[in-house]
């Protein structure tokens, strides 16, 4: 009667989707559903909604911490990497056009607050991560300054916690410079204005909307409008292209007999950044938990090197822990030098500061992926 009994609550507690089956003194064991807009993208909301669940309680115990909001969501992020005991029980299409994936997942207690301790060192090293948004909106092809994409991304970074520099607050600065740049989607320009900001991340794109005629909707005439929008991410430090996201096609209008409808081309761009920003959000959340952790990009700079110096420091760079793979380029005296690592630059400067390194360079700059270094004067 017992063992019946047990049985029907074990059934009952995996039929609870994201509650806890059962836990130990380390691990929890929960159901969890995700879904998005593709197999890998329901999986990974998966893993995100079983860290949430089973590290419900550690989580909830730094809701007092500096950055709070941005930590978890890092956490989050890379809940991939610390859910590593995993099973799919079922997948496939969900509605709309989604997918769903069910998993059932240990989530480890520990492993969360090691995790914790990481992000939080990162921040107190370079604090808040920062981010230049400047997103170019156009209606009937002519430029709309209060960019409604622009400013519904940059309330969602802020309200994450990042430090965001605003298009609005660029452009002031920058002045005509920034609006040439993200109109000619000039990467270069933009990664110089970036820099001059002191962001790690910066965001630029497009979104259109242009009139598509007049609809009767509901017995009322509505101006319609058709658009199309395109947000990149790219490293600051590097330039490199992190994601792309885009809204191929939407249709949205507002009440109205004239074709041509202000109005109508803002709220066909309200509709479209409803959908899309939280695509970058995510897509920011993610590229910003691998940047802080293992397999990123460092560019390294160093000057004052002979050509045979710059050859053997990137073979002497190739001999050390962590370090993958090492590429470089070099012109009249600065090697530059691209390395795939397990470290971030932070890790790597700590090693380039230490025994012969000191006599071989110079440190005068680290963010967060770009170190910058010289000869030593002897």
């Amino acid at each position: 009667m017992v063992r019946r009994w047990l049985a029907v609550l074990a059934v009952g507690v995996l039929l609870a989707g994201g509650a806890p089956l059962w836990a130990d003194e380390d691990f929890v064991e929960v159901m969890a559903r995700g879904e998005g807009i593709s197999k890998d993208a329901a999986r990974k909301d998966a893993l995100r909604k079983a860290l949430e669940e089973g590290g419900k309680a550690e989580i909830s115990s730094h809701s007092q911490a500096e950055n709070f909001v941005l930590v978890r969501d890092t956490i989050y992020a890379r809940s991939e990497g610390i859910i590593t005991d995993y099973k799919v029980l079922k997948e496939g299409e969900g509605m709309n056009g989604t997918f769903v994936c069910e998993i059932r997942a240990r989530v480890s207690k520990s492993a969360i607050a090691s995790t914790w301790g990481e992000v939080q060192n990162v921040l107190d090293q370079i604090g808040r991560p920062g981010i230049m948004v400047l997103i170019t909106e156009k209606i009937d092809g002519v430029v709309d300054n209060s960019s409604i994409l622009e400013s519904k991304i940059e309330e969602r970074l802020v309200k994450a916690g990042f430090d965001v520099y605003a298009g609005e607050q660029v452009r002031a600065i920058a002045k005509k410079e920034a609006d040439d740049a993200a109109a000619e989607d000039n990467v270069a320009k933009m990664q110089a204005i970036a820099k001059d900001f002191g962001t790690q991340i910066f965001i630029s794109g497009a979104a259109n909307a242009n009139a598509a005629g007049v609809r009767d909707l509901y017995g009322e005439p509505a101006a319609m409008y058709n658009g199309d929008c395109v947000v990149k991410m790219y490293y600051t430090d590097t330039g490199r292209l992190l994601a792309s996201e885009s809204l191929p096609q939407w249709r949205g209008g507002a009440r109205g007999i004239s074709m041509h409808s202000p109005q109508a081309g803002k709220q066909a761009l309200f509709g479209a950044a409803e959908m899309v920003v939280e695509k970058v959000y995510e897509t920011v959340m993610m590229q910003w938990a691998t940047q802080i952790s293992a397999g990123s990009e460092i560019q390294m700079e160093v000057e004052g090197l002979s050509a045979a110096e710059a050859i053997k420091l990137k073979k002497k760079l190739e001999e050390l822990a962590g370090i993958e793979k090492v590429n470089y380029k070099f012109t009249k005296g600065i090697a530059t030098y691209r390395i795939v690592a397990k470290m971030n630059a932070e890790g790597l400067a700590e090693h380039l500061v230490e025994g012969e390194w000191a006599e071989t360079l110079e440190i005068v700059d680290i963010k967060l992926n770009r170190i910058q270094a010289k000869k030593p004067a002897t």
